[in-house]
């Protein structure tokens, strides 16, 4: 008998909207493989960092990683955005903890930031690993204990905690792609470091208890990732949603036999 794990893995071909009140903002693309030892993500347009997917420009990320003892741990992860000004941030990581990082341009040094400190770069992850969500055991993923996480995230800049609680299931339905149950979690965020404490938007989303995330699961594996994120706004609901969401569960690799 092949090992279980074997068989978990998967491939996400998805396209999302973000709108605004209503209005579309933005549109992006998120392409994901789970093998049985592996994982990686990449991103273009409006869905590099989730936080980010109404800032307005264009953007793209990606992420590699290896999965060890059924959890996604990342190694190397990439963020580029051309808005009004350009930048990259590069993050190399080993067993949860940042190697090396950069921002190209390098950014101003500023006073009123609270300091990333070695212990803050301890223990985390990326923040697109940050939406892959790996439900442990061997019953359906799809359910509360999808709910029951949370994690620590190091973005580049910002150090925060996301945390998930229950909500309830839903079905959902893309345009072209998956249809059926999904499990909907709060979301509350919690900054660490690396931002200014005045800074509005910070605490608007520091404050936020009605924020969502939709998730649905990649075929032939036990990670759901967003099909749809809801933030309140004072300007009106910020939701990005798929529109395509098209996975396939892949068959695992047989070892050649003489």
């Amino acid at each position: 008998l092949a090992p279980q794990s074997a068989a978990a893995q998967g491939r996400l071909e998805a396209h999302y909207e973000a709108s605004l009140a209503g209005i579309a903002v933005g549109r992006g693309t998120w392409g994901i493989e789970i093998g049985d030892d592996y994982y990686s993500a990449s991103a273009q347009g409006a869905t590099a960092g989730l936080l980010k997917a109404f800032s307005g420009g264009t953007g793209s990320g990606s992420v590699q990683g290896r999965l060890v003892n059924g959890a996604l741990v990342p190694q190397a992860y990439t963020a580029s955005v051309n808005s009004k000004k350009s930048e990259t941030i590069r993050i190399n990581l080993a067993g949860g903890n940042v190697k090396d990082f950069s921002i190209a341009p390098e950014p101003p040094v500023d006073a009123d930031r609270i300091v990333v400190t070695e212990a803050h770069k301890k223990g985390v992850i990326d923040p697109m690993t940050s939406s892959l969500v790996r439900v442990p055991g061997n019953g359906d993923p799809l359910g509360p204990e999808a709910c029951r996480g949370g994690s620590s995230v190091f973005d580049g800049r910002l150090r925060y905690d996301l945390k998930l609680d229950f909500k309830r299931m839903e079905t959902v339905r893309a345009e072209k792609g998956y249809q059926g149950p999904a499990v909907v979690c709060a979301v509350y965020f919690t900054p660490v470091a690396g931002y200014i404490p005045d800074r509005p938007v910070i605490k608007y989303l520091a404050g936020e208890r009605r924020m969502e995330i939709v998730l649905v699961p990649i075929a032939g594996t036990r990670v759901l990732v967003p099909f749809r994120l809801y933030i309140p706004t004072p300007f009106g609901p910020a939701v990005l949603e798929a529109t395509q969401f098209n996975t396939t569960a892949l068959p695992p690799r047989v070892a050649k036999t003489q």
